[in-house]
This record gives structure tokens, C-alpha cells and sequence, in this order.
């Protein structure tokens, strides 16, 4: 089944496509169909998710999965939270993005650090589904004072993941696929969707 994937982000394409393999669907991202992105106006996750995967739904007359996900910093009340992506202003930028992180925490200890990736996921069956399937997924860490590994994207070089003493770009991708913000809420939506077939 084709599903679009309400985003442009090539890498995300490649992450979602392998994290929601069980379901057999063909991704396709929403840029195949449209120009204009979903304004993504919301104060909460949930609410963009919904914002981003109707748009995709409507412009591609398809089912759509929206993500949308960030990182909170618990020193930062928070932030950037719904902004991640647009934290440095727009257009998205991970570079800059990083930087105004780096220079928002300068100075504090590593034990003030904490953070959490955060996504939430929304499946919509078609445009004006009433009973859109949710599912969030939380992965704790903690932001470190400098960018370590080439993997990923966003925030991943920031993020460091105690589990396994490295940061979320020097995971192996296999790995970050079973373990991340975004491996769990695809659990639970997959768990979810499941429920509902039977």
C-alpha cells in the first residue's frame, strides 16, 4: 500500500520506511505531490502531527503518517520543543540549530543538561479520518557541549544517549532504529494498528 509521508526530509524517508517495514507500505514522501508545506501553527506535537498528515492525506489523496518530533531540554523549560526544526529561525537549518542550542546551555554542568527526544506519530486512513491513530515515543539523554558523529540528523550529534556512551549520530543506524524517540512511537503505533485490525 502507498502511504505518503508527510515530509520532505530524504533521511526521515529512509529511517520511517525502515522502522515501518512489518506494515509492507511504499513510502512516499509529500513533495511528490505538492510544492507547499503544512503550517505547522500548533503549540503541542499531537496537534502538528494531525496538521501535517491531513495536509499530506489531502494533497495526495493517499493514506498519510505524519512525525512530529523534537527535542526538549529540561534547563530550557522545554525548548525548543515544536520549534526544533525552526529553532534558529527559518528556513530549518541543523547547523544553526545546534549552535543556538550549544550557546543556549554554554556553562552548565553535564548533571543540567537532560533532555528528551520526542515523537509523535499520526496515521490517517484518508483526509477526514474522525479516528486518527496517535502514538509517542520519549528517549532520554542528555545534550552534550560539542557535535560527536556523522550519523542522523537534527539534533542527533547533540545528543547524548547513556545507554550506550555515545551520542544519537554514532549510533549505528540499525541500532538508533531499535532504540530512538521515534523506534518506540513506531512500536506503538504498529501495536495500535494492530489492535484495530482484529
Amino acid at each position: 500500500m502507498d502511504v505518503v509521508l508527510a515530509s520532505r526530509n530524504a533521511k526521515k524517508l529512509r529511517e520511517m520506511q525502515a522502522l515501518l517495514a512489518p506494515l509492507g507500505w511504499n513510502l512516499r514522501l509529500v513533495s511528490e505531490f505538492t510544492d507547499e508545506a503544512a503550517e505547522e501553527t500548533a503549540p503541542t506535537f499531537v496537534e502538528n502531527a494531525l496538521l501535517k498528515a491531513r495536509h499530506a492525506s489531502l494533497v495526495s489523496g493517499l493514506p498519510a503518517i505524519a512525525d512530529d518530533s523534537g527535542l526538549e531540554v529540561t534547563a530550557l523549560r522545554g525548548a525548543p520543543g515544536v520549534l526544533s526544526a525552526r529553532y534558529a529561525g527559518e528556513p530549518s537549518d541543523d547547523a544553526a540549530n545546534n549552535a543556538k542550542l550549544l550557546d543556549a546551555l554554554l556553562g552548565l554542568p553535564e548533571g543540567e543538561r537532560g533532555a528528551r527526544f520526542v515523537s509523535v506519530l499520526a496515521f490517517l486512513r484518508h483526509a477526514s479520518d474522525p479516528i486518527p491513530v496517535l502514538a509517542e515515543g520519549l528517549w532520554n539523554g542528555r545534550v552534550l557541549e560539542a557535535p560527536r558523529g556523522a550519523n542522523g540528523f537534527g539534533y542527533d550529534p547533540l545528543f547524548f544517549v547513556p545507554g550506550q556512551g555515545c551520542s544519537s549520530a554514532e549510533l549505528a543506524p540499525e541500532l538508533k532504529n531499535r532504540i530512538s524517540h521515534r523506534a518506540l512511537a513506531v512500536a506503538a503505533l504498529l501495536e495500535r494498528l494492530q489492535e484495530q485490525a482484529q
